[in-house]
């Protein structure tokens, strides 16, 4: 159909696509030939809709010359499994305390189950996708995490014992690499594996953090189901620099598993990653409107430099 007989609102709609398209080239050549380190899970990895989209964003991402590396959670389908399995869930902080028996679980539902879908879906839309067990080829080192706690009351610190729950202590940037210059993208279970062999259950936005500044990523994007950082009056705040971001996390309104984000991005940002984003997955195509956009969405943590 020729442009001249579209109604006046076709019209409309095709130059603002066509002007979608423009506004998006100057930060296609931005990020040409960079590595960015997206975590993918909550809302938008489990609603149908969304983890088409995200598929898909990720196929362009790379057909415009990105190197997109995927590290995924899992938390829900966790919970659904162990709820079937009639093994109950206890949280300290955010974190899933896990026993023996729970980690095996974990790994089952990451590796076998969520990481193998994410790789079908990228591989079904156009990209050549490669699953990575973070607790496998030692890909993540990781130490049992210690967390402390202080009684409100006497002021006594305690070490709280999680069971089978680490935090990254090197990353085999080589692996990732080798991946990557195969042409292909990393989907990394967070997992991770200790010095005798344990494998261990890693919150996956410390896992995206922590490759992050290993490889030196030009950004790191962490999907959430909320709109990003809020201020005290539930407002969105769309740029922080790190600075300004270690003084809100002691706010009383920045609470439950904001706070890690936050930490995460920061020592990212202090490791070298350019930027780094706390963005909702639960909106279509979040990655594009973040990373090809002039506002783009979320919040934006910066280097002061």
């Amino acid at each position: 159909m020729k442009f001249d007989f579209l109604s006046d609102n076709d019209k409309t709609y095709f130059i603002n696509k066509a002007s979608t398209l423009v506004e998006a080239l100057p930060y296609i050549r931005k990020h040409n030939n960079k590595k960015i380190v997206i975590k993918y899970g909550g809302h938008a990895m489990i609603d149908k809709k969304l983890s088409k989209s995200f598929s898909r964003d990720i196929c362009l991402l790379k057909e415009v010359g990105m190197y997109p590396i995927i590290v995924h959670g899992g938390g829900p389908q966790i919970g659904k499994m162990l709820k079937k399995k009639k093994i109950n869930s206890n949280f300290i902080n955010g974190l899933r305390v896990t026993d023996k028996h729970t980690v095996k679980i974990v790994e089952e539902v990451l590796a076998k189950d969520i990481n193998k879908k994410i790789v079908h879906d990228i591989n079904i839309n156009g990209g050549k996708a490669q699953g990575l067990r973070g607790n496998k080829n030692n890909l993540i080192k990781a130490k049992k995490l210690k967390m402390l706690s202080k009684n409100s009351d006497s002021n006594i610190e305690k070490i709280l014992d999680l069971g089978f729950v680490g935090e990254p202590t090197k990353i085999s940037i080589n692996l990732i690499n080798k991946t990557l210059n195969k042409g292909l993208i990393p989907v990394i279970a967070p997992l991770g594996i200790d010095s005798q062999g344990n494998t261990l259950n890693i919150n996956a936005d410390t896992v995206a953090g922590a490759i992050a500044k290993s490889i030196k990523a030009s950004k790191l994007l962490l999907l959430t189901d909320v709109t990003g950082i809020l201020d005290k009056q539930n407002k969105l705040i769309s740029t922080l620099s790190i600075n300004q971001a270690k003084i809100i996390m002691k706010k009383d309104f920045i609470v439950g598993g904001m706070k890690p984000k936050i930490t995460n991005c920061i020592d990212a940002i202090s490791g070298g990653v350019q930027e780094a984003t706390i963005l909702d997955g639960r909106i279509p195509h979040s990655v594009i409107l973040e990373l090809f956009t002039e506002d783009g969405i979320g919040t934006q943590l910066y280097s002061k430099k």
